[in-house]
This record gives structure tokens, sequence and C-alpha cells, in this order.
């Protein structure tokens, strides 16, 4: 399977990276929006996005709505990984079309529990759980 990880910050895209690899996703990056969609349309398809908000160019919320406002995009998987933590501003990206909503910093548990919940992710059967990784 296969995530785009779309933050500014190459710590944090390396953190998810590392993350999502433990639990068996490759991975592609992307610094901002533009050319997050820049790589979908190169791509063709991925099977979830991870976006953070606060980014140059095109944030992660005009990249939510931008994804959402295209047909190929309309069931793509997406949680905002952020640190806002305003119950506004997850409001706000709930209603623009994202799926899930996870604050930073985020940990390898609380990342498989929400990618579970993206269905992304098949539930927990006779598997190691995160903490043993």
């Amino acid at each position: 399977m296969l995530a785009l990880v779309v933050d500014d910050s190459r710590a944090t895209r390396s953190m998810l990276r590392t993350m999502l690899a433990k639990l068996g996703f490759d991975v592609v990056e992307a610094g901002h929006g533009v050319e997050a969609l820049d790589r979908l349309s190169s791509l063709g398809a991925v099977d979830f996005a991870l976006v953070d908000w606060n980014m140059p160019e095109m944030d992660g919320l005009e990249f939510v709505r931008s994804l959402r406002a295209e047909r190929r995009y309309a069931e793509l998987p997406v949680m905002m990984v952020t640190a806002e933590n305003d119950a506004t501003q997850m409001a706000r990206a709930l209603m623009a079309g994202a799926d899930e909503y996870a604050l930073k910093p985020i940990d390898l548990e609380a990342l498989e529990t929400k990618l579970r919940l993206l269905g992304v992710l098949e539930p927990a059967t006779n598997r190691q759980d995160a903490s043993s990784r």
C-alpha cells in the first residue's frame, strides 16, 4: 500500500515515513499541497494521505478541498496530522473533507489506531501491538 505524506517539515515527513514503513506502507512525500497534487497526478493513485495544516504555497485545508473537488480523489482517505488543536480548526478540516484528525506529535500506536479507523489497516488480529515493534 502507498501513503502520501504532505508536510513542510522534513523531520516530520521522515518520522511519519519511518512509522508507516513499520506498518508495512511505502511512502511518497511532498512539502506542500501544490507539490502533493503534482505527485498525485504523476502517481495515479495512493491508498491514503496524511496532511499537515500549515504549509507554504498551499496549506493542508486547501489541499483537502482541492482533492475533494476532483471526482477521482473523492474517496481517498485523508487524515490531517497537525499541531492545530482548536476544536473549530478540527471541525473546519472535517467539513473540508478530511476523514480523520490527529494532533502532533503522533506516536506509532496512535497512528496505527487512526489508520484502522480510516479503514486502511485491518483490525488487529494475532499481531504484535505497535509498542513491541
